[in-house]
């Protein structure tokens, strides 16, 4: 009899059972859930789609849902540091034991079904969340909408966070097109979040051609900074003053709003001080996450396609430092570098690129990075075969008043936390 398997044997073995990292389409999936029983992973669902800041409105609906006495869980990729991280049920992380028992329900259903890498965590995720009695679960989509394995669930509110250029090789080459497959997870006469004020046609003509109810921000739900340092969510007949999120940068305040959105669409009851508390409280790692060094402060981001990088640029120009930001960026072969560059270059003052190895067939090797940075401020940046040696690198070259800033993917982001040490140093939000 073969000894049990650990996480960390489930992992591996699962990544050697599908021939692709991705392959779309619900048919594979939905036939594993239905021989393993799954019907509803929790009272409400909401899924949760979008281009950039899906993982910091999930972490606002869950902030907010669990203040207001809900037990909620989380389904999010990728992770940083541990696969548990991708599955949360009332705010921590999933143990090993859980999830080797979910993913041994899987392998016992799938039979000679392949399954991708993500097809058989959303399906253990489904099936602990089925198993804990759960009031509301937040479902994060993987990649897209319409084809990714978590629109098998039926989602009593769909939010689609923004539409922008990413994953042009499997969605599209354009916001239409892109649009298009997120809204794939809309429902008829269900509701639809829209956190962008000019979402693409092709998200509202899906809507409008299934019958879902399309709340748009700036259109059906507003936010705007008060003088007082907080800022206002309101819309028809209702209105809240609440702190300003506890995740940085200008962006999470529509993040943020999006989110109360979503939850009032859903219709459960909560107190002003409930998401006034949720707003405060919520967290997430790597996004604009600072770490204390010797050397000075490390920020650490995951952004990593253009958006994102408009994004960020638009907090280090409110943010200003008394000396310079040193750049420590790594991304994946199928990115938008040149984009990313482009967006951040005025911010910048030196750059550090790094290879990212451990990042498999999707990673570059540094000096594939440089070659395809060509033309950009960053193609003169010190080249390093690894995250690790880009930011000592960055830091040994650091003064007073600088800042090191590494980002560029979740690969980046989580090695740089490891040669931190981060998993137990202070952390503090910006």
């Amino acid at each position: 009899m073969n000894p049990p398997r650990s996480l960390e044997d489930w992992l591996a073995y699962i990544e050697r059972q599908h021939p692709q990292d991705i392959a779309l389409g619900l048919d594979r999936v939905r036939a594993v859930a239905e021989r393993m029983g799954l019907v509803a992973p929790a009272e409400r669902a909401i899924l949760v789609a979008g281009t950039n800041g899906k993982g910091s409105t999930v972490a606002f609906l869950e902030s907010i849902a669990r203040a207001a006495g809900l037990r909620v869980g989380t389904y999010t990729s990728p992770h940083l540091l541990r696969y548990n991280e991708r599955v949360r049920i009332d705010g921590h992380d999933v143990d090993d034991a859980p999830l080797v028992d979910a993913f041994e329900a899987v392998e016992q259903a799938r039979g000679d079904t392949p399954l991708t890498y993500f097809e058989y965590g959303t399906l253990a995720a489904l099936w602990l969340f089925e198993h804990a009695g759960l009031d509301l679960a937040v479902l994060e989509v993987g990649l897209g909408g319409r084809l990714d394995a978590v629109n098998i669930v039926d989602a009593d509110v769909a939010v689609i966070t923004t539409v922008d250029l990413d994953h042009q090789d499997w969605l599209g080459d354009n916001r239409e097109t892109i649009g298009k497959e997120k809204a794939g997870i809309a429902r008829g006469w269900k509701p639809l979040v829209l956190g962008e004020d000019d979402p693409p046609s092709s998200v509202l003509g899906h809507a409008y051609r299934i019958g879902a109810s399309a709340i748009r921000a700036n259109c059906d739900f507003f936010f705007d900074p008060l003088d007082n340092g907080q800022w206002r969510w309101r819309e028809v007949n209702f209105e809240l003053d609440l702190p300003m999120p506890a995740l940085a940068a200008p962006v999470q305040m529509r993040n943020a709003a999006t989110a109360i959105a979503a939850l009032r669409a859903l219709d459960i009851p909560m107190t002003r001080a409930a998401i006034a508390e949720g707003i405060a409280g919520a967290h997430v790692a790597g996004r604009l996450q600072r770490i204390a060094h010797e050397r000075g402060d490390v920020v650490l981001d995951v952004g990593h396609n253009p958006q994102a990088a408009r994004a960020l640029a638009e907090w280090l120009e409110a943010a200003p430092v008394e000396g310079r930001t040193l750049a420590v960026y790594g991304a994946l072969a199928d990115k938008d570098t040149a984009g990313v560059v482009g967006a951040l270059a005025a911010r910048i003052d030196a750059w550090f690129l790094a290879g990212l190895p451990e990042a498999g067939p999707r990673g570059l090797a540094v000096e594939t990075f440089a070659e395809r940075l060509q033309g950009t401020a960053a193609a003169a940046g010190e080249r390093h075969a690894t995250v690790a040696e880009a930011l000592a690198a960055a830091l040994s070259a650091a003064k007073a008043g600088d800042r090191v800033l590494v980002f560029g993917s979740f690969h980046t982001v989580g090695e740089a936390m490891r040669a931190l040490g981060s998993e137990g140093s202070e952390s503090r939000r910006l």
